[in-house]
């Protein structure tokens, strides 16, 4: 099942993914964040910086601020364009579950970075979080450093900003179930 979109960064994302496998393992799911769903979640920037710009402007044309402008500016700017730059990261980002673990591939700002999580180091239940258009977070490690861009505040840690998540769930459970030994599953050997 093929979610990657073609974009200037897909054949680098194929690539590293390529490079990530191991011998035997095969790709069962792979996909991209919903960059525009993770865009909207920011979209209060946009209000707050178009503000800013505009008591920026106001202030500097009456000449209640001089060489402060330029930095007043700037921030501005940056509140404007850190939705969009959001989006170019999710661009850059890959999602991908094999008949062994859970991958998540990035080659965003030129840098090659790949983090994997085993089915075994997986928590027993996904969580899901909605937000909005048909996307979600689906978190299914805990105890995650939070310093990964794919963690949240608690240190919950999965695929950000997934279309339908439940259907991602679904097919990341079925992988594990099928990897999980027969004694596991509760058959009988």
């Amino acid at each position: 099942m093929d979610e990657l979109r073609a974009t200037p960064f897909s054949t680098g994302l194929r690539r590293l993914l390529a490079d990530t496998l191991e011998d035997g393992e095969r790709v069962i799911w792979q996909g991209q964040p919903d960059g525009v769903a993770h865009m909207m979640m920011w979209r209060f920037l946009w209000w707050v910086g178009g503000l800013w710009l505009l008591a920026t402007i106001i202030a500097l044309a009456n000449g209640w601020i001089g060489v402060s402008a330029r930095p007043l500016l700037m921030v501005g700017a940056a509140m404007l364009a850190a939705p969009f730059v959001l989006l170019l990261h999710d661009l850059q980002t890959l999602f991908a579950i094999t008949n062994r673990r859970a991958l998540i591939l990035r080659t965003a700002w030129g840098r090659r970075t790949f983090r994997a999580t085993s089915f075994p180091a997986m928590d027993r239940e996904f969580e899901i979080l909605d937000i909005g258009r048909g996307a979600g977070h689906l978190n299914f490690a805990s105890g995650v450093s939070t310093r990964s861009p794919d963690t949240d505040y608690t240190g919950r840690y999965g695929f950000r900003c997934v279309r339908d998540p439940v259907r991602i769930r679904d097919i990341l459970e079925r992988a594990r179930a099928r990897k999980a030994p027969a004694r596991a599953r509760g058959k009988a050997s």
